[in-house]
């Protein structure tokens, strides 16, 4: 063997040294990016995955039985907040069902925080309940929303639906303020609870639910989008019990906060809230249109919005979102018939946006749907321009009516889109002219997104069952793994890991 000479060697070490952490990347919020497309870079993820048995008599799951499995994270009984990843940590929304803190017990909201690496419990941030039931915040649902992190700090819509900046670190590294009153945040009786290293760090909260006069639908959810100095959040506004009365039919669906003092700074007047058919539960996403900065979001009224970032004092006196274009996602035949309006939750009806919007070189992709209490019913994906010769559009370039209702988020690569449906069907589609290529049915009802990453597409379903694609124009299932638990959050990729949440436990797969 000939001998290395010095320059080669380093070069050789440097190759090394950089290979581990060429495909490091986080995911720091719902969707990785501010597009909001659920595509990961990684490489080399493991498809023979076992996820374990749990150990006699308890909810662990034995380290033993598993496959490509890294760490296992106790969550509670229901978990709907899909996880983000940065800084080395994973932040996920539970419920309180399997209690941390033995002297905070009942029911609810919980993010939990978990060393990336080891899966170590790190600490939680415990939110009461609205008090209102299954109206504004339902039973056991527990914190919907993801968050987003943005260095040190991190933002979160709670079930209450207040805005919350809060410290990664949590309690760890001292009390930061200049919001000091945690004990009492978390307290259900209005006795302050104990905090410990293993408590939240509050950094400042805006009670955005009561400062407007917002009246959130069954349970707040938004993840938040940070631009600059704004975060952009929706209200969850809707109807009442009867779902026939709209009780705050003038507050706003979408507002901005200043991220650095909680102020609400502006709000959409674009009349969202009258509209709506059940509530504004879509989160933002943004894009740059002719170099300017475009917030594109759906809105419970079934349309699909562009807005100028920039607030601007309204007529009225106060700061406004100006609408740049309004896009019907409904199609007459779903809004009417001989001339009469159809009824909502019915399975011909019109539809609201619940997926998130997902920009991709200055189109939006927009796919409609309802509470999946509701059933299966006619849905359809667009595809808008959002230039046209230079000017926004918002106009349709193409739309597909095979796909039924969905709550499910979009992924894009290439020209490729992976979008799944409700009734538990994932199509593959050409972006460049709607046409679809093939489906899937995984048998099962599906609220998660689908997921691109290492050239596959990831879906979990109802069942359980962890869905693996190939991510091309011909349909090819490379595997189908058995969480044993209902995946309703999405699978994210971050640093060549896959996080998987199910309603009771986070896994974290990888080789």
């Amino acid at each position: 063997m000939s001998k290395l000479t010095p320059a080669l060697a380093l070069a050789l070490i440097a190759a090394l040294a950089v290979a581990p952490f060429a495909q490091a990347k986080d995911w720091p919020m719902w969707g990785g990016t501010a597009d909001r497309n659920m595509v990961a870079d990684a490489r080399g993820l493991p498809d023979d995955i076992v996820s374990g048995k749990f150990l006699p008599k308890s909810e662990t799951i034995d380290p033993k039985s598993t496959k490509n499995i890294r760490w296992v994270g106790k969550l509670g009984s229901q978990t709907y907040g899909s996880p983000v990843v940065a800084g080395g940590r994973v932040f996920v929304g539970t419920n309180n069902e399997a209690p941390r803190d033995p002297t905070q017990t009942g029911d609810r909201g919980v993010l939990m925080c978990f060393d990336e690496k080891t899966g170590e419990f790190l600490w939680q941030l415990v939110i009461p309940k609205v008090g209102a039931g299954k109206v504004s915040d339902w039973e056991f649902v527990g914190l919907c929303s993801s968050a987003a992190i943005e260095g040190e700090r991190g933002y979160v819509v709670s079930n209450r639906g207040e805005l919350i900046c809060f410290d990664v670190k949590g309690m760890a590294n001292g009390n930061d303020g200049p919001y000091m009153d945690e004990a009492k945040f978390s307290s259900a009786d209005g006795k302050p609870v104990a905090v410990t290293k293993q408590s939240a760090d509050i950094i400042w909260l805006t009670d955005v639910r009561t400062e407007l006069g917002i009246f959130p639908h069954n349970v707040s959810s938004s993840s938040p989008l940070i631009i600059g100095d704004k975060i952009f959040m929706s209200t969850s506004n809707g109807v009442d019990w009867s779902h026939l009365n709209i009780p705050a039919p003038f507050a706003p669906a979408l507002v901005v906060v200043d991220k650095n003092t909680g102020k609400v700074i502006g709000e959409e007047s674009s009349g969202v809230s009258q509209r709506a058919m059940h509530a504004s539960w879509s989160s933002p996403a943004f894009t740059t249109v002719n170099g300017k900065g475009m917030i594109v979001w759906g809105g419970g009224d079934g349309f699909c919005y562009g807005f100028d970032p920039e607030p601007y004092k309204h007529a009225e006196g106060f700061q406004a979102l100006k609408e740049l274009f309004r896009y019907d996602a409904d199609p007459v035949e779903y809004r009417t018939k001989n001339g009469a309006p159809i009824k909502y939750a019915t399975h011909d009806g019109p539809s609201e946006i619940i997926a998130t919007v997902v920009v991709n070189k200055n189109k939006a992709f927009i796919v409609i749907g309802q509470d999946p209490e509701h059933g299966d019913g006619v849905g359809m994906l667009s595809c808008i321009d959002l230039k046209s010769s230079g000017d926004i559009s918002g106009k349709p370039l193409w739309v597909n009516k095979n796909i039924g209702r969905s709550i499910s988020t979009p992924s894009i690569v290439g020209d490729l889109l992976f979008q799944a449906e409700y009734k538990g069907d994932i199509h593959c589609i050409d972006i460049n002219t709607g046409k679809e290529l093939w489906v899937h049915s995984t048998n099962s009802r599906i609220w998660s997104s689908t997921l691109v990453a290492d050239g596959k597409v990831y879906c979990g379903n109802e069942d359980g069952e962890l869905v693996i694609l190939q991510a091309s124009r011909e349909k090819k299932l490379i595997a189908k793994i058995d969480f044993f638990s209902p995946l309703y959050c999405s699978p994210v990729v971050a640093n060549s890991t896959i996080f998987v949440g199910t309603h009771t436990h986070l896994f974290a797969v990888g080789k």
